[in-house]
């Protein structure tokens, strides 16, 4: 049966979610660190954990927040996506595809996405995470969430696990960088710096792909570039928090290292397909500083892909692809062991 004939379809689009004015930072706080992917202790001691932790960051979180005008862009920015992906499905002929949106630690929660869903009961649902690269702590935290509260549903469920190769992904990546490329000066003296979110380095060596996915990017995305041969580059992980020890080498590191070798830099933000404070923030505020202080002569940040055409386009490949599978898993060396049961 053709795509096109296969009834009512809802297409769950899964992102983290962020506070959408300042009082919301602290509850959206305690979501985050209330999640046994993120911190795993036993109920009620996470519970109590998450709410110390909640309260003594909830300070510099408001500052972050207020440098964006006192909400995260997270939500309108993935809304933007699901009109466009929305469209590019009917474009396709697949008029009768809806596409809702589930955020992890704010709303639209998945709780009301569930509902929503309900009512509009479709045949097929489609769980499609914006996170190109699989982690435990993003994607199976929030396929486990969505199954724990749509166990009841009668529609056939298909899941996309990870898509860190996927042509549109990748196309729409190599376009921005190629745009970037055009704002640095100088001889040709550019690194690319491909950041992606970190991880503690114990969730890594429970056997999270996250890392091995990023770098599968990475290759994929110079491919798509031409890779010439001197071409420079490094993978970094930014956003650590905490005591414990995370993969690297850090964003920070690589910068202070450009700067002493005399390097202008492009910051491919790897891992994030939508703009919020991880970006602009941290890569646009924080580590322009310390590329200042270091010493690296331009420092340019390409954007995310946001609703880029070859994203989107990307995107409705996979929808209708898993579409005729139950799940469709873009890493050959993660299996099964994507999915798991969440937590």
């Amino acid at each position: 049966m053709a795509v096109s004939e296969q009834g009512r379809i809802a297409v769950v689009l899964f992102n983290l979610g962020g506070p959408d004015s300042l009082d919301a930072v602290r509850p959206f706080l305690f979501n985050l660190f209330n999640d046994r992917a993120i911190i795993n202790l036993p109920q009620p001691l996470r519970w109590c954990v998450a709410q110390l932790v909640s309260r003594l960051r909830e300070g510099t979180a408001r500052e972050i927040y207020g440098e964006l005008g006192g909400a995260s862009p997270i939500w309108p920015q993935t809304r933007d996506q699901a009109a466009a992906l929305e469209k590019a499905l009917a474009a396709r002929g697949i008029e009768q595809a809806r596409c809702f949106i589930a955020m992890r630690y704010w709303h639209p929660l998945a709780e009301e996405t569930v509902q929503a869903v309900r009512e509009f009961n479709p045949d097929h649902v489609v769980l499609l995470p914006l996170y190109p690269q699989f982690s435990t702590t993003t994607t199976r935290s929030s396929l486990g969430q969505w199954r724990r509260l749509a166990d009841d549903f009668t529609a056939r469920t298909h899941i996309v696990c990870c898509y860190p190769e996927e042509k549109g992904w990748i196309a729409a990546q190599a376009d921005l960088i190629r745009s970037a490329q055009a704002e640095v000066g100088g001889d040709g003296a550019i690194r690319l710096l491909f950041s992606a979110h970190g991880l503690p380095k114990k969730i890594v060596d429970r056997g999270d792909p996250y890392p091995r996915q990023v770098a599968r990017s990475v290759e994929a995305v110079l491919a798509a570039l031409g890779r010439p041969s001197d071409i420079d580059y490094e993978i970094c992980y930014q956003s650590r928090v905490g005591p414990l020890e995370w993969i690297g080498p850090s964003t920070e590191d690589c910068l202070e290292k450009a700067g002493r070798e005399g390097k202008s830099v492009l910051v491919i933000p790897i891992a994030f397909t939508s703009e919020h404070s991880e970006t602009l923030v941290e890569l646009d505020i924080e580590y322009r500083a310390v590329a200042e202080r270091c010493g690296v002569r331009d420092y340019i940040r390409v954007p995310t892909v946001g609703s880029h055409p070859a994203f989107i386009a990307g995107l409705a490949d996979l929808c209708e692809t898993v579409l005729s599978q139950d799940c469709y898993c873009g890493d050959s060396g993660a299996g099964e062991s994507c999915l798991g049961d969440g937590n």
